[in-house]
């Protein structure tokens, strides 16, 4: 039984992994970004310890470092720390950007080969959200989330190494408070979230296709009258949206208000262990002073991962999304490798098909021979247009087979009057297949550009002659011809300058233009009236001298052009 959309239920762990996947190809660019935001936070922290090194100095006390030296020191890591962090931002950004191309890369590839079948009935403006707002959020994973987790580690590594040269037990509470901060803190902030950053995203899509649906129907909205209407369910889902935005804002406030908090009992705690240890006389002041300045000016690289428990909420969500798109299987697989075959009739034999579990064609034969027209006509929902999409292989058969006769066969010397061998549609080179039919569907899908360019869809490198030849034959080259711009024409935005009719030959122009051998109309004249259906159909059989047409339409006028008529 297929379904509209396949989501998968994955665990924001696994979500993480999957996209920290992503950045195996620029694994030395990460290095080199943690490497200098390493040395950069470093530099940072010890500026103060320096300083401290001076009192001690001041004060009369051995310390390792002449005083020159200090002074020397502390403009070169002020200096240093300009410089490593301008590298490790630039390289976070390059890695972020590179990888959102290569994502955006990846979607599209995938939304082709999950076209036509996976994509119908699927919301676009949900679609339109994913490939644009979706990814566009996963440049914070990239850019602020994995180098920072590194960077830290390597840091408070560092410091509590440093800390606990002094006194083993400082050490040991330096690196308590750093995982409290860092992990402890963005594992209950994210616990408490729950999917609360799904569901940002969910409506965050909702609301996009909302809007998308009620400027399209501008026009109808305007007619009668129910802008109130319409209004109210986008102030509806705005307030649904707004209120779980509130929530993921108000968990990243108590995110802070958390962290902060507990960095100030640790730094309190930390002052208060040094100075304990120094009045027991356990510790020199320098066991005082060198690690209470080393641990106060610490928390930068942990303070960053603290607020992950909530800003990784939408990156999560919009990462799952993306991944689904990536990793969700097409209807039909590319075919290649297989030989090349040429059009020699095609057909189906006892083909069985469902959608959403119910039959759509059931034990369906049809022999389809070379150069005649065969049109077929019934009721709306009785499988006419399923047919077409599946000898496309747009989909797959449930049970039964559809296949090509290779023509090419008979060249090659099979007995006369033998029956040419037949090639099933799931062994044929996909671009193979795509070559030898033209399918124009009913809804004419228009691009904001020229009417020649939209023509020129079905042949990219068509010349001008051959467009308005096939322009001619789709009964639309006059009509151009008196537009001030003629072919140069711009069709506006899914082709809203055009009417129903215009499309509609458009769209045949282009399959006369693609030029195959086996032309697929569904409803090729729905929208034209008498005089235009008329020319088109003479065009059509003309065409079928040497082409092959499986015409479907309710019309018995359009198919009375048949050589067969078939009821369904």
């Amino acid at each position: 039984m297929r379904t509209e959309k396949n989501t998968r239920k994955r665990s924001k762990v696994v979500t993480l992994l999957r996209m920290l996947g992503l950045v195996k190809p620029l694994t030395g660019v990460m290095l080199l970004a943690v490497l200098s935001g390493t040395l950069a936070y470093l530099a940072v922290q010890f500026i103060p310890v320096l300083g401290g090194y001076a009192i001690l100095e001041g004060l009369g006390l051995d310390i390792p470092l002449p005083i020159r030296t200090i002074w020397i020191l502390l403009p070169v890591l002020a200096l240093a720390r300009a410089v490593l962090r301008f590298i490790e931002q630039r390289m976070n950004h390059y890695i972020a950007f590179k990888l959102l191309a290569i994502v955006r890369d990846r979607v599209f590839r995938a939304l082709r080969k999950l076209c036509p079948a996976k994509l119908e009935g699927r919301d676009k403006g949900d679609l339109v959200s994913l490939i644009t707002a979706d990814v566009e959020l996963l440049e914070v994973f990239y850019a602020h989330t994995i180098s920072p987790i590194c960077i830290a580690f390597l840091v408070e590594a560092a410091m509590c190494v440093y800390i606990g040269y002094f006194q083993v037990g400082l050490g040991i509470l330096a690196l308590a408070a750093y995982l409290c901060v860092g992990i402890a803190v963005p594992l209950i902030i994210s616990h408490i979230s729950g999917n609360t950053g799904d569901k940002v995203r969910r409506h965050a899509a909702g609301l996009s296709s909302c809007v998308m649906e009620n400027i399209r129907g501008l026009d109808e909205t305007a007619q009668y009258g129910n802008g109130e209407e319409r209004m109210a369910v986008m102030r509806k889902r705005t307030r649904i949206l707004l209120h779980h935005q509130s929530a993921l804002s108000r968990l990243t406030g108590l995110n802070l208000a958390i962290a902060n908090t507990f960095i100030l009992i640790f730094d309190i705690a930390m002052v208060a262990a040094a100075g304990w240890l120094y009045l027991s006389g356990k510790v020199g002041f320098d066991g005082f002073l060198l690690p209470v300045l080393a641990f106060l000016s610490s928390f930068g690289p942990v303070s960053a991962l603290a607020g992950l428990g909530t800003t990784l909420q939408n990156t999560v969500a919009s990462g799952a999304r993306v991944l689904d798109i990536l990793e969700e299987e097409p209807e039909t697989e590319e075919i290649t490798g297989q030989p090349e075959i040429e059009f020699g009739g095609a057909q189906c034999r006892n083909v069985t098909f469902s959608y959403g579990g119910a039959d759509v064609l059931k034990n369906f034969s049809l022999s389809v021979h070379k150069n005649r027209i065969i049109g077929i006509v019934g009721e709306s929902g009785c499988g006419k247009s399923t047919l077409l999409k599946l000898l496309m292989r747009f989909w797959s058969v449930d049970k039964g087979r559809i296949g090509i006769a290779n023509a090419q066969a008979k060249e090659d010397g099979p007995a006369e009057g033998k029956a040419l061998p037949l090639v099933d549609i799931e062994k044929i080179n996909t671009s193979n297949l795509r070559d030898m039919e033209s399918y124009m569907t009913q809804d004419t899908q228009m691009f904001k550009d020229t009417i020649a360019n939209n023509i020129r869809i079905a042949k990219l490198d068509a010349t001008q002659e051959e467009v308005e030849a096939a322009c001619r034959k789709a009964s639309l080259h006059d009509w151009i011809m008196k537009l001030p711009d003629g072919y140069e024409t711009n069709v506006g935005e899914l082709g809203d300058t055009l009417s129903g009719g215009e499309r509609q030959r458009i769209g045949l122009a282009r399959a006369f233009l693609h030029d195959a051998p086996f032309m697929l109309l569904d409803e090729p004249t729905s929208n034209l009236d008498s005089l235009n259906e008329a020319v088109i159909l003479k065009a059509l059989k003309e065409e079928a001298k040497d082409k092959t047409v499986l015409l479907v339409s309710h019309r018995k006028s359009t198919v009375r052009v048949a050589d067969v008529e078939i009821t369904m």
